[in-house]
């Protein structure tokens, strides 16, 4: 599966070395999705070679990730605001990435769960000012999507505690890559969020979102293959 990483890379920064200029993003839609579609390949790759709940459920995490991808590229017509269909399906993929941590974690008998706990607390609170400042206070609006976003940076900040907690917790490094790809992963969502409700925008800002989401979820798909 290594030898994937290979046209992964090629299509999400040779997206944006030769994509066409622009002040917002340079990639095409079709190398964006591609190079997710890559990460599925070897996610299932990971699982059917090694099929254990963790491997499984990082490899459906993906899959639902290449689904959100879709649904914010607007190549799927249905919910409207397409951003509905993307947090859904993203928030779905986190909620496997939390479950296939937490199995990981029993299954290799973890034992420092106040590691966990306190990680995991702690990143919550985190996502829960950055929400209020940034989302709530930031915009004048009051939709659904204003709401709807508190308990998708929960979520989202839930997978980077769960995957810290396990780093501290096992103290040798091999969920390290998935801590650091979780908290991509939050920052990438960050940026659309500042770009969604509080309407600023800097030059490259799309490529930039990409160029932390893809090596985000690259980071989680092969983080015990690193």
């Amino acid at each position: 599966m290594s030898i994937l990483l290979i046209p992964w890379a090629a299509l999400l920064f040779g997206g944006f070395l030769f994509g066409k200029p622009d002040t917002y993003r340079r990639m095409p839609v079709w190398t964006r999705m591609a190079s997710s579609a890559v990460l599925v390949v070897a996610g299932w790759g990971f699982a059917l070679q090694q099929p254990t709940p963790y491997t499984l459920l990082i490899a459906l995490g993906m899959s639902l990730g290449l689904l959100g991808d879709l649904y914010m590229a607007e190549l799927i017509p249905w919910p409207r605001p397409h951003v509905l269909g993307g947090m859904g399906s993203f928030g779905l993929g986190h909620v496997a990435y939390i479950a296939a941590c937490l199995w990981f974690g029993r299954a290799h008998a973890l034992s420092q769960p106040q590691m966990q706990w306190g990680s995991w607390v702690g990143w919550l609170v985190v996502a829960a000012v950055i929400w209020y400042f940034l989302i709530y206070r930031g915009t004048t609006s009051r939709s659904v999507l204003v709401y709807a976003a508190l308990p998708y940076a929960l979520l989202l900040a839930s997978t980077v505690g769960v995957g810290m907690g396990l780093a501290w917790g096992f103290g040798d490094g091999r969920f390290l890559p998935f801590t650091i790809g979780a908290a991509l992963f939050l920052f990438s969502d960050l940026l659309i969020a500042v770009d969604l409700f509080t309407h600023r925008r800097f030059p490259l800002m799309g490529d930039l979102i990409w160029l932390t989401y893809g090596p985000a979820q690259m980071l989680i798909v092969y983080n015990l293959n690193l």
